[in-house]
């Protein structure tokens, strides 16, 4: 891996729009470069001479002939690496791409992210480790994804609800400093929208919504194709949106949240007491077995047609909707989608969640509006981490 000496960015605005359509669309012409650009032949070719010196572009060989002199392709450098990392409350993923954002090698493993951040990112830079050693490369950048509140100007989390020692922690100063590249980190529910955009089930729309449901519940907006973050960057934030006055305590400190009723920790909790209970026969033999229960328990016993189990999930699903119901409204997104953990719960959740905003939002709204479950999975943060280190190398400084 070579990280020393390489241009973070590009210099000019044509570099990065050159950068970004050969990215997003593969290679392509120097002639349809200078149409979709707008930039004069010669000017064109004076750009690619500087990228390709700074090791971003190569040649891709003859085009297809348009009739006279054939143009050549130009494609990103075919060593180009970046590393997405999508950190959960209880997992890590970390993966190398090539200049795309294709992924070459991918590693997840179970982290309690409540361990702290110096044992979490130690383990971030093992790995990483791996899958550079997998996938060699010159290194342009990285995208971390974070399970709470992140200052997406100074690279760090702010008092994380479920992160303890994590606040203000110079997440962002100190990978780079260990890698030695432009590192971005944003909450992990934006990497995942951007990673559905990219590669996902909603590849290139510019307006939609991605939630999260996991430890906790998350909402990814993207509206004109970039990341809705708000001037805090806490847009989104639909977890801590209050249901009731009275209902469960959450992890925020509050009482009744989206999250204290449907986070896999929720999940976790009913599914416990239905099984000791007794009204969750299945659950109940689980928990014979076991010391706790998980959200992923509540899907098998669901899936296995126990009926409070399925009941469980349809009230969670119904509760999801409304609050999503909400967000269509208020912003009439191209698409809805929804992933995490808690999503391996299936087509019972998705039915309801579908009802519950079919029902409370207007019909020119939901006409058109697919509600899906991400085809993505656990690889949709850290292709969208890695998206978003991209981007950040094929722009112009500001």
């Amino acid at each position: 891996m070579t990280t020393s000496g390489f241009p973070p960015s590009a210099e000019t605005r044509e570099q990065a729009g050159l950068l970004a359509l050969v990215r997003d669309e593969g290679p392509m012409a120097r002639v349809e470069l200078g149409e979709r650009l707008g930039v004069p032949r010669a000017r064109l070719a004076a750009e690619i001479t500087r990228l390709a010196e700074g090791g971003l572009v190569e040649s891709g060989g003859p085009a297809a002939s348009r009739g006279g002199r054939r143009s050549t392709l130009v494609r990103l450098a075919d060593d180009l690496r970046f590393l997405g990392v999508d950190v959960g409350a209880t997992s890590v993923g970390v993966a190398v791409t090539d200049g795309r954002c294709e992924v070459l090698a991918h590693a997840v493993e179970e982290c309690d992210v409540r361990r702290g951040p110096v044992p979490v990112l130690d383990r971030v830079e093992q790995l990483a480790a791996k899958v550079l050693q997998d996938a060699p490369g010159r290194l342009a950048g990285a995208g971390i994804g974070l399970p709470g509140p992140v200052s997406f100007r100074d690279g760090m989390p702010v008092a994380p609800p479920i992160m303890p020692g994590w606040d203000r922690f110079p997440v962002r100063d100190r990978l780079a400093g260990h890698w030695g590249c432009a590192v971005t980190v944003d909450n992990d529910v934006n990497v995942m929208a951007l990673g559905e955009r990219h590669a996902g089930v909603a590849k290139s729309l510019d307006d939609l919504i991605f939630v999260k449901v996991g430890t906790g519940i998350g909402g990814g907006i993207v509206v004109g194709g970039r990341v809705y973050r708000g001037v805090a960057g806490t847009a989104g934030d639909i977890g801590h949106i209050k249901l009731d006055d009275y209902g469960p305590a959450c992890a925020c400190g509050e009482a009744g949240c989206l999250e204290a009723y449907f986070g896999g920790a929720a999940l976790a909790r009913d599914a416990l007491t239905l099984a000791r209970s007794g009204r969750s026969p299945y659950l109940a033999e689980l928990l014979a077995d076991r010391p706790v229960l998980t959200a992923r328990d509540v899907a098998e016993a669901a899936q296995a047609g126990d009926f409070a189990a399925v009941t469980l999930v349809r009230e969670g699903g119904r509760r999801l909707g409304q609050v999503i119901a909400s967000l269509v409204s208020f912003l009439n997104p191209g698409m809805v989608v929804i992933g995490g953990g808690v999503s391996r719960l299936g087509h019972t959740l998705l039915a309801e969640v579908r009802s519950s905003v079919y029902r409370r939002s207007l019909p020119l709204a939901t006409g058109n509006l697919p509600i899906v479950l991400s085809e993505l999975g656990d690889q949709a943060g850290v292709i969208g981490a890695a998206w978003l280190a991209s981007d950040h190398a094929f722009s112009v400084p500001a």
